[in-house]
């Protein structure tokens, strides 16, 4: 037979109402919310979670929005947030867009027939630049990309100087003809572009510029394309992970030898960066700590809506590795 909350007001001597405020955490004494969470035990009542939200103005739930669950870095992220939302008793919902703005617009939508408490969001140009005007029934932190100045809390990289950082480091190697080979959604790979182009020209060199869908199978057939070509690079900068191993299949595909043949030079500190041969130079992000951030910055936002948006910029760490061993 169905436990339902009579049964348990029934138990605890209380009216359904008393029940209903205890079990949610509304304005009754401790000792009678023991009182109804004994009765909770005894009769095995098990609360109806969807009704609960319908009745409630949020589920107590976040929602994280990430652009490729493939990409490693995403997948680290999501495991930060969890555990800080676990943490914290809250649940979270875990949609993945693709890098698709009719995908990330209808995650959106869900969030709020959800009734959600906030979310956490990684979104493509497309959908950030349009954030401003699309007013959301709950709060937004941004992660890995930033809209608009002052419309969102974000936590990011800081990506001008982690693409300067790597043509730097290629220059030290001995390298003049760096290309970079850049994700066509984000701003993360716009910014990181922008350090990859203020480096080389710090540095008198010509930038070589090819963008891609950020993903291992477009980098690798665009990289491929590249590398077939006879004034094709010494040395090449990869905007994420993903881009990064499309290039290590596009240079073993062309019988190119790193570094001797080319160097190569990317993002995250993934384990297989290490496992290949030679090793990977990478800037390895805080994977946890942004996750962490994110959640921190999303929990301030729901206790105080009216605060000034605040963006929480993080480095990177340098790694190198074989892939760039001197000329």
């Amino acid at each position: 037979m169905t436990v339902g909350i009579r049964d348990v007001a029934r138990a605890a001597g209380v009216s359904t109402a008393t029940v209903s405020r205890a079990l949610g955490r509304g304005p009754v004494s401790d000792a009678l919310r023991e009182q109804v969470e004994a009765a909770v035990r005894a009769t095995g009542y098990r609360p109806n979670l969807s009704a609960r939200r319908l009745r409630s103005q949020s589920a107590q739930t976040i929602g994280l929005i990430v652009a490729d669950i493939r990409n490693p870095f995403f997948t680290a992220v999501s495991r930060a947030v969890e555990d800080a939302a676990f943490a914290s008793g809250m649940r979270v919902i875990l949609c993945n867009t693709d890098e698709d703005p009719a995908r990330e617009a209808m995650y959106l939508r869900l969030m709020e027939e959800e009734r959600v408490t906030g979310v956490i969001f990684a979104p493509t140009q497309t959908t950030a630049d349009s954030l401003r005007e699309t007013p959301l029934g709950f709060p937004v932190v941004l992660i890995d990309r930033t809209g608009p100045a002052g419309t969102h809390d974000s936590v990011v990289l800081d990506n001008p100087a982690a693409g300067a950082a790597l043509v730097d480091h290629l220059v030290a190697q001995g390298y003049r003809r760096i290309g970079g080979l850049f994700g066509s959604t984000s701003s993360t790979a716009r910014e990181r572009r922008a350090g990859y182009e203020a480096a080389i020209a710090r540095h008198g060199l010509t930038p070589a510029i090819r963008t891609v869908a950020p993903n291992a199978e477009a980098a690798e057939a665009e990289a491929g394309r590249w590398l077939g070509e006879t004034d094709r690079p010494e040395a090449l900068v990869l905007s994420n992970g993903l881009i990064l191993m499309g290039a290590v299949r596009a240079a073993r595909a062309h019988g190119l030898a790193l570094p001797r043949d080319l160097a190569l030079a990317g993002f995250d500190n993934e384990p297989w960066t290490d496992l290949v041969e030679p090793g990977l130079t990478v800037i390895e992000q805080p994977v946890a700590e942004i996750g962490a951030q994110a959640m921190r910055l999303l929990f301030e936002r729901i206790e105080s809506p009216e605060q000034p948006v605040r963006k929480v910029m993080l480095s990177g760490r340098m790694i190198a590795r074989g892939s760039t061993r001197g000329r």
